[in-house]
């Protein structure tokens, strides 16, 4: 019944509503979704991934129990409801949410190591390199197996991070160095909600980082390293590959050709990277679908071409399948070669889908194979998901196959008589227009919660830059992979350099242009969770009624406007105050220490002007906002918050202020109930943000926001026998 019910409203209403009309609520529903019964399976992975969520949503540690029973509770109703689809469809989505929840469970018991509590000052180190960065000033060096004095094995950390500053010797990943370094947890975020560091390094197993007091020395070669892992040669060929560019190219075109080659961006400039994130173009230097499904195709076309020469190759095999096996085999050395980041995963798994689907005469690229490539992804690497990385790449891939697939159903239906080669590039440059405004509507939203910035000109920019990368910087990549074992890579690699100049101008040009980048403040995750959910909805479904997602993602962005900053930003490590002047703006105690955060804080505010001292503030004489010698008095909404830098007027203090925040300890309670913030809160509870309104004083702090998980860092104090 439900089956006629649908064919008919489809075919002539077309639209959830006329479901609606139809018959009740219950039946409407049933009818639009037994008509789109072959999308049912792309929210398998949503699910999945909601259950992901779920537990990164929760201010406490779940018992370890809790997926798999939800898991098997589902199972077990589903078998006996097998008579009743809307119960077993219920199940389905039930098991699917808690197999996410027990996956990630897993995951976070996998690799849960120890981590530093506490800074513990200049240490002598030995470890193994795995991951060897090249940075403007300087290197970087990811050690496993470490040995630290002072620690004893059971408190070391299985990998640590440490810069290495001044001159260093020429070692490479699988080499045994000893360092002194400085060492200290993986930092907090540095305001509420903001990237949280110490959760990403705990997923990498990365207990502390640091940096190097002098040179690093290379211990002898032993036992371990004369089996190297695959994991270390494709390092150690990574490097070498950087190298041989560096050699050939200098400056920001060497660096961009390392960046689009082997993934390592660490020498790009700042000004540089600045205008290609400025003008719309970082992607490009994020190696993902683009990038793998040039060298792919590149790859195949050229192999096809050079076998269709030869006649008996041609009548008697399948030369096609053979490029196939060739393009795979080249882009997973690709991916490899890159770091096989989530972007760089998330692709390989679509083209080699597309490659297998030629070996096999099937169908190609779907909505199918992006939800699987998703869960796969997941399934091995569940934290992935709260990664701007995992966001960007799979909103941007997902919508535009969703538009990919109107779109080829309007050019059947329209489009007639032979397509000549000005009509060909006429939709080349049309579908790279389409592709940079669908991606770009796609993942602005990401965009704005992760970096708090949209660039205005990004269509632009990809129209002039896509071309250029995929005509002429790409193709001479491959040539010069192909030639780099012969030691001719720069035959390839010179014209290489003069195409990355010539993107480099395209995004100084259109960076410098008015308006470039709108700055947007923090976007609440509740509002970014209702604009994916309702991009979901929107990519999933065929019929009209995807357009309801179009409400939820206006709702979710119509939020932003409302987001009001905080009246008071403190640093964790009480070393820098901030306060909201009447214009919006930020004015801060110092503008020497704390320089990182104070640059999250600005960004998150969506505030572009340079950081000013609060002096300046006083010299204006603005009325909420008054210091002498030993602290500061702002008001805000009819309340009162009193800034201490130096013991002195606190008891006064207790009398005249809703709140107190002291960056040295107080340690005698106020007379009168007031709530106090001072140097062993921020300690503990990390950096805070306070909001003054008529109700109150709201506060917020780093650990608060994040609650009693494992990646949370509480200090311990000076004490079991780190600082004896």
């Amino acid at each position: 019944m439900y089956k006629n019910l649908a064919y008919f409203i489809f075919n002539k209403s077309n639209s959830f509503i006329g479901c609606l009309q139809l018959g009740t609520l219950k039946q409407g529903l049933m009818a639009c979704l037994s008509d789109e019964r072959d999308r049912w399976v792309l929210w398998l992975p949503v699910l999945f991934g909601t259950g992901i969520g779920v537990y990164f949503l929760l201010p406490v540690e779940p018992p370890a129990w809790i997926g798999a029973s939800v898991l098997a509770a589902a199972v077990i109703f589903g078998r006996l409801a097998h008579r009743r689809p809307a119960l077993l469809v219920l199940m389905i989505g039930l098991g699917a949410v808690s197999f996410g929840f027990m996956v990630i469970q897993m995951r976070t018991v996998q690799v849960s190591a120890p981590v530093l509590t506490d800074r513990l000052g200049v240490v002598s180190v030995t470890g193994r390199i795995v991951v060897a960065e090249t940075l403007l000033r300087g290197r970087r060096v990811t050690l496993e197996q470490p040995t630290i004095s002072r620690l004893k094995p059971a408190e070391t950390p299985a990998r640590i991070r440490i810069r290495l500053n001044g001159t260093q010797p020429d070692f490479r990943p699988g080499d045994w160095i000893m360092v002194r370094a400085s060492l200290s947890p993986p930092p907090p975020p540095a305001a509420p909600g903001a990237f949280d560091f110490q959760r990403q390094s705990y997923f990498k197993r990365i207990g502390a980082v640091g940096f190097s007091l002098g040179q690093a020395s290379i211990l002898p070669s032993s036992g371990e390293t004369g089996n190297m892992s695959s994991g270390l040669f494709i390092a150690n060929l990574r490097q070498d590959i950087s190298a041989r560019i560096r050699r050939q190219l200098d400056g920001d075109a060497g660096a961009l050709a390392t960046a689009l080659m082997t993934g390592d961006r660490g020498g790009i400039t700042d000004q540089v990277m600045r205008n290609m994130r400025d003008s719309g173009l970082a992607h490009l230097l994020a190696i993902s679908g683009l990038h793998i499904g040039l060298v792919a195709g590149i790859l195949f076309f050229t192999f096809r071409a050079a076998l269709a020469l030869i006649p008996p190759l041609v009548l008697r095999y399948p030369i096609k399948k053979w490029a196939a096996a060739v393009s795979i085999t080249g882009a997973l050395f690709y991916a490899l070669i890159a770091g096989a980041t989530v972007p760089t995963q998330r692709a390989f798994l679509m083209i080699g889908l597309v490659l297998m689907a030629v070996l096999l005469d099937r169908q190609g690229l779907s909505m199918r194979m992006v939800a699987w490539a998703a869960a796969i992804i997941l399934l091995l690497k569940p934290e992935s998901l709260l990664g701007a990385s995992f966001q960007l790449s799979f909103a941007a891939v997902a919508a535009l196959i969703a538009a990919y697939e109107v779109i080829t159903l309007y050019r059947r239906k329209r489009e007639t008589g032979p397509s000549g080669w000005g009509r060909r590039f006429g939709w080349y440059l049309g579908g790279i227009a389409i592709s940079t405004l669908v991606a770009g509507l796609a993942t602005g939203p990401f965009a704005i919660y992760h970096f708090n910035r949209f660039a205005d000109y990004s269509l632009a920019a990809n129209i002039l830059s896509v071309p250029l990368t995929a005509l002429w910087i790409m193709p001479c990549a491959v040539a010069a992979f192909l030639l780099m074992p012969f030691g001719l890579e720069h035959l390839a690699l010179t014209p290489m350099g003069w195409g990355i100049e010539a993107l480099i101008g395209i995004s100084k040009t259109i960076a410098g242009w008015p308006g470039a980048v709108t700055l947007v403040p923090a976007m609440p995750t509740g509002a970014l969770a209702v604009i994916a959910v309702s991009g979901v909805w929107l990519i999933v479904w065929r019929r009209r009624w995807r357009l309801w997602g179009l409400a939820g993602i206006l709702a979710g962005l119509a939020v932003i406007p409302f987001v009001r900053s905080p009246d008071i930003l403190v640093d964790g490590g009480a070393k820098l105050l901030a306060v909201k002047t009447a214009e919006g703006g930020y004015v801060f105690s110092t503008l020497r220490a704390a320089r990182f955060n104070r640059d999250i804080w600005l960004r998150r505010a969506g505030i572009s002007v340079p950081p000013a001292p609060w002096t300046d503030l006083g010299k204006a004489k603005e009325a909420r906002f008054r210091c002498d010698s030993l602290g500061c008095l702002y008001r805000a909404s009819g309340r009162t918050a009193t800034l201490v830098q130096q013991e002195g007027a606190l008891l006064e203090d207790c009398w005249s202020s809703d709140v107190i925040v002291s960056l040295v300890p107080v340690r005698a309670p106020c007379p009168v109930p007031r709530r106090v913030i001072d140097r062993f809160d921020l300690w503990r509870e990390g950096s805070h943000a306070l909001w003054l309104n008529g109700n109150g004083v709201r506060i917020e702090s780093v650990n608060e926001h994040r609650g009693d998980r494992p990646w949370v860092v509480r200090p311990r104090g000076r004490t079991g026998g780190k600082e004896k």
